[in-house]
């Protein structure tokens, strides 16, 4: 992953959901400007999700996802139908693409009213109207029945192709440039500090993700970013000119970090900061204080949003299930889960323990707190976590006023 390249995880996610031979595959094909997707006469060709990554200014980096028609049919339909509507939390912008030849029927009213429940941004594409006569009423109707915008598109000669870019550009949500990573908490000419291990979990001659990527916000920002290890970090805080407004750290190196910078400089991790942009931070860290709460027999979930080679010492599978039993004294079950599937029996668990999410998009994290938050579990996050068990949460999440107030209340709603 260069610098230059925009990961999965920061694209503006727009999904194509509907039936079979709708023209999902064909509408990725006349979006892209390339034969990306396979298209056949033959139902069900598309089974599992696919994905393709696309440029749309003013937009930026996207990615298309095309997904099996959920009027899938038998035991493995079944599955693909499950695996489209996982895709479905993920999804900024949801496309429903509608056969003109047969028009809507109520299956795909059942598919809108699972995209309005999860409140996405939804466009209807009512594709194939190059075979049949004066659709305008019924694009008027489905307008009026569905309240959503109805672009007429032909994908076979790319008609309506532009109107439809130009729909999903208007459709985008305000705020999606609201949530930085760190741009927000700093000012032009600032300084920040790195604290960046390099050990066997880095990929040979690059940093990992997270790195990458707040060193851009820094860099977009106008400010200035020293990058440093963990044993050189006081070194460099000494050789530096000017003090530094913050210094953000590897969560596996918290407490060297927190021992080596001095108080009246801010300190948090690049977990806490993606807990921050990727969901909600502070009932990450409402989440921490369930710890204490676990009992012998109760199951923990570590919960990941990619799927990588582990090492012997890996982070999810070894330490932190290691510090909890350490931190509470119990024997206590420990689940995984890894990729794109997250669990669908989250109300077994009392407690929930999810990465980063550096790969995942904000829509895919937010959707897995929301779904802890319905079954009434706590969900907290690695760096969440590891400040809280080694005792440095409170300074790790000064720089965010509203996370720290609440860890400062008594009371709490679990």
């Amino acid at each position: 992953m260069s610098l230059n390249e925009a990961p999965r995880g920061v694209r503006v996610h727009i999904a194509l959901f509907g039936k079979r031979n709708a023209g999902k595959s064909s509408i990725i094909n006349a979006l892209t400007g390339q034969e990306t997707a396979i298209v056949s006469e033959v139902k069900g060709t598309t089974t599992d999700p696919v994905f393709k990554s696309i440029e749309i200014l003013p937009i930026g980096p996207c990615v298309l996802i095309d997904t099996a028609g959920m009027d899938d049919e038998g035991n493995l339909g079944e599955l693909r139908i499950k695996k489209t509507l996982e895709v479905l939390d993920k999804t900024d912008i949801a496309l429903l693409v509608i056969n003109g030849e047969t028009g809507a029927d109520c299956e795909d009213s059942l598919i809108i009213g699972r995209i309005k429940e999860k409140k996405k941004p939804l466009i209807i594409v009512y594709n194939k109207i190059d075979l049949i006569n004066s659709p305008q009423d019924k694009i008027l109707s489905m307008k009026e029945e569905y309240g959503c915008p109805v672009v007429p598109v032909s994908a076979l000669a790319r008609q309506g192709i532009d109107e439809l870019k130009n729909e999903i550009i208007r459709i985008m949500p305000e705020d999606e440039d609201k949530f930085k990573i760190v741009g927000d908490l700093i000012n032009p000419g600032d300084l920040i500090v790195l604290v960046t291990p390099i050990d066997k979990a880095a990929p040979k001659g690059r940093l990992i993700l997270p790195q990458q990527q707040v060193i851009r916000d820094i860099l977009e920002s106008d400010a200035m970013a020293v990058v440093t290890k963990e044993h050189e970090l006081r070194e460099t805080l000494e050789s530096l000119s000017r003090k530094p407004k913050l210094v953000i750290t590897d969560s596996q190196v918290f407490l060297k970090a927190d021992a080596d910078t001095p108080r009246d400089i801010m300190l948090t991790s690049f977990s806490i900061l993606f807990a921050r942009q990727k969901g909600e931070l502070s009932e990450l860290v409402r989440g921490a204080k369930a710890v204490e709460r676990l009992k012998d027999g109760d199951k923990v979930l570590i919960a990941e949003g990619c799927t990588h080679h582990r090492q012997s010492d890996d982070i999810g599978t070894v330490k932190i299930p290691r510090w909890i039993r350490q931190r509470t004294g119990k024997n206590i079950e420990f689940e995984f889960t890894s990729g794109s599937t997250f669990t669908d029996e989250v109300k077994k668990y009392a407690l929930i323990v999810h990465c980063g999410g550096c790969m995942m998009n904000r829509a895919g994290m937010t959707s897995r707190i929301d779904t802890a938050k319905a079954y009434g579990v706590p969900i907290v996050n690695y760096g969440v976590l590891i400040a809280y068990i080694q005792g440095i949460l409170p300074r790790a999440i000064e720089p965010f006023p509203l996370a720290k107030l609440l860890w400062e209340e008594e009371d709490d709603i679990y």
